[in-house]
């Protein structure tokens, strides 16, 4: 059984779905160029309307002090995401925009990769693996999945999740491959970019519990 993010929301149907399902994370993504993108007043509504149900994630890609100050202010998450290039002293910054603190987002491909983490350790309070994107893609939801063998038996030292190319489909071998007991699902519960479907998130959550 995992706990499971429902991330990159952009509706109160799914927001409910994800709710209602019992997911303990729902994320809300503030970029641009992503399909999920929320402007701020959405932002603020969707994370009011989940606040004491679940913990609440903004999802970001290297965001300025300012932006993070607005985050703060419109939708006092739970926890700040943080899916681009940011450095451990970026990560660290982050914490105080946040009540809980800091997820750090790393591209994996191959095993040498997880070796980053021990960079942002001691800087995040915890870590999201997610495929490395495609040269000039977006930093996330891209429906790409990594090898989880290579995370099985790994010890960090900061509690993980486990994201990428997670469907309906593949969670529980995702889970079972890799012993994770976090799992992250964007693009897997949608039926186009940026479209989640409230069965496909009911289905998913009971799949990761399953």
């Amino acid at each position: 059984m995992a706990e499971v993010k429902i991330c990159g929301i952009t509706t109160t149907e799914a927001l409910d779905a994800a709710l209602d399902g019992g997911a303990r994370y729902v994320g809300f993504v503030v970029y641009p160029k992503s399909p999920r993108h929320v402007s701020r007043d959405k932002l603020a509504a969707l994370a009011a309307r989940a606040r004491g149900r679940a913990e609440t994630v903004v999802v970001t890609v290297d965001a300025d002090d300012e932006l993070l100050t607005g985050l703060a202010a419109y939708a006092a998450p739970d926890w700040i995401q943080l899916h681009g290039a940011e450095s451990p002293g970026r990560v660290s910054n982050a914490a105080r925009y946040a009540r809980n603190g800091v997820i750090k987002a790393l591209g994996v491909a191959r095993s040498a990769d997880l070796a980053e983490a021990d960079a942002f350790a001691p800087v995040a309070d915890m870590l999201l693996f997610d495929a490395k994107p495609p040269a000039g893609g977006l930093p996330g939801g891209n429906a790409l999945a990594f090898d989880w063998g290579i995370l099985a038996g790994r010890g960090f030292a900061r509690p993980w999740m486990l994201s990428g190319g997670l469907t309906l489909g593949n969670v529980g071998a995702a889970i079972s491959a890799s012993g994770a007991a976090l799992v992250d699902v964007s693009s897997g519960v949608e039926t186009a970019p940026g479209l989640k479907d409230p069965l496909r998130i009911a289905q998913f959550l009971a799949a990761a519990r399953a």
